[in-house]
């Protein structure tokens, strides 16, 4: 039984959500840091509130508070930019290092490379030192045909 936990922890899945989970909760500081000193001073220069949070509608008696609304909103959409950039990032840097890591395959030479390289150095060495080698064809056709 210990094993099958341990497989299970040690599951690619598993862990990789483990690691987005700690992540998404360093990531919601981040954001928070970013709308409470970034974003909601601009929307207190165009509103007038300090907190985007205190705003309210007065509907007759009732108040209808849109402003928690808004921060979550607010919110959602700066995560949900901040992510998606991320991932861009992200997959353009995994793009980049897949096109790197294509190797121009070669083709492993085979018997009869071998065999042709051979018998151009041997013409090479026959131009060379004056004397010359059989006819490819005549040796072809003296040969028996196979079927």
């Amino acid at each position: 039984m210990i094993k099958e936990f341990k497989a299970f922890i040690m599951r690619g899945n598993v862990v990789e959500l483990a690691v987005g989970l700690v992540m998404g909760a360093a990531f919601t500081s981040i954001v928070n840091a970013l709308v409470e000193h970034i974003i909601t001073p601009v929307i207190v220069a165009v509103t007038g509130n300090a907190n985007v949070e205190e705003l309210v509608f007065q509907f007759g008696s009732a108040q209808i508070g849109y402003g928690f609304f808004l921060q979550a909103v607010i919110d959602f959409l700066l995560i949900s930019l901040v992510l998606f950039l991320m991932i861009k990032l992200i997959n353009r840097l995994a793009q980049k290092k897949d096109e790197q890591d294509v190797e121009v395959e070669v083709e492993a030479p085979t018997v009869e490379n071998y065999l042709e390289e051979i018998r151009d150095l041997l013409a090479q060495q026959a131009g060379v030192n004056g004397s010359t080698l059989p006819d490819e064809k005549k040796h072809a056709s003296d040969s028996p045909k196979q079927d």
